[in-house]
């Protein structure tokens, strides 16, 4: 095993107390790690008077790697999202989201193992945007009525989506190559293209050039609408998903309805340079220093991140302890609990050391 320097962002709210916990799991492994530790959100804003400094920009940029707690936008002017802004500053395009049923874990479902991948950088969070009254809206819905002979109410905001074939094209490769590498067997790409058809049409005819390239995987479309369907109704059928950025974000929280809970859910955003791992709760600022939310959700994205560093074997090993401990049911946290009022459920750092303790069983 080696070394491996990686930026750690313990975030605000609950952020600092599942980035602990994460990090003793991560320890535990025996891969050694050295941790530079950097500020975003509201901590960043009040130290440093913003929410994304460049110190942890270039943090990230140097060691390759990231592990991030979850980050509260401030409000103030200048950001729109932090989370956001992470993805676009580092060109990290691929949003990685598995959705894999745990033992243990009450749901609706069974056998659901799906793969999302969302591309980060475009569509309508590419944040260009024209308000109510601004001079550029109403030149706006000028020009959209002298080109197109579509006229705008007055009253109309005007957000702007941008769909490249470069942007497409790579996502869908990254979708293709991860199916490959990791012996998923189809792909699937989810648009809306008989509706947008500029825009959704060029991300489905990408998709379907860089397919010819992968014969040895299946492919297939389908219409976001069609998809959120199909998912409900039988989401084992599937297996990577490969969507646009607004798609991806929305089919990413219904795939982890489907596994039972969104506290578990966790995730990577993947550049060609960097990567940044983290859960994808939020904050919880009302139960922060309580030492009682769930800390799985981050500690499997640092199971990501011991696979992107080549610790294959450690990946393996932490997954494997983590779903013990939730498949025995009994260290965990309030909401892994039948109950949510058990008071048998334990705390976050209570949780995490059994994790440890599962790891060196």
């Amino acid at each position: 095993m080696g070394e491996h320097k990686v930026t750690l962002i313990p975030g605000d709210g609950i952020g600092p107390e599942v980035a602990r916990a994460a990090r003793l799991c991560l320890e535990a492994t025996g891969v050694k790690f050295q941790w530079d530790v950097k500020e975003a959100g509201q901590e960043a804003l009040k130290n440093k008077g913003t929410p994304l400094p460049e110190d942890l920009l270039h943090s990230i940029r140097e060691n390759g790697a990231a592990l991030k707690g979850p980050v509260t936008t401030p409000v103030a002017g200048g950001f729109r999202s932090v989370n956001v802004g992470l993805r676009q500053r580092l060109d990290l395009y691929a949003g990685l989201r598995p959705a894999k049923t745990i033992p243990g874990v009450l749901s609706r479902y069974q056998n659901v193992d799906l793969v999302i991948m969302r591309e980060n950088t475009e569509d309508v969070y590419a944040g260009i945007e024209f308000g109510l009254g601004e001079p550029e809206a109403q030149d706006l819905r000028a020009f959209i009525q002298e080109k197109r002979g579509r006229s705008l109410p007055e009253d109309s905001t005007i957000s702007i989506k941008p769909i490249s074939t470069r942007a497409s094209e790579r996502i869908v490769r990254f979708a293709f190559d991860y199916a490959r590498q990791n012996h998923r067997h189809k792909v699937t790409a989810v648009h809306k293209a008989n509706v947008m058809k500029a825009t959704d049409g060029l991300f489905l005819n990408a998709a379907r050039k860089v397919a010819e390239a992968y014969p040895d995987i299946e492919f297939e479309d389908r219409m976001i609408d069609d998809m959120c369907h199909q998912l409900v109704r039988r989401p084992e059928h599937y297996d990577v998903l490969v969507l646009p950025n607004l798609y991806g974000d929305i089919v990413s929280d219904l795939s982890a309805g489907l596994v039972g809970s969104l506290g578990l859910a966790y995730g990577a955003n993947i550049g060609d340079d960097c990567a940044v791992f983290e859960a994808v709760h939020g904050t919880a600022p009302r139960y922060a220093g309580q030492n009682k939310v769930n800390p799985a959700a981050l500690i499997l994205s640092g199971v990501l991140l011991l696979r992107y560093l080549g610790e294959e074997e450690a990946a393996q090993r932490l997954q494997k302890a983590v779903y013990k401990v939730i498949a025995a049911g009994e260290k965990v946290t309030y909401d892994l609990k039948p109950s949510r009022d058990d008071p048998r459920a334990v705390g976050t750092q209570e949780m995490a050391q059994a994790i440890v303790d599962a790891l060196e069983e």
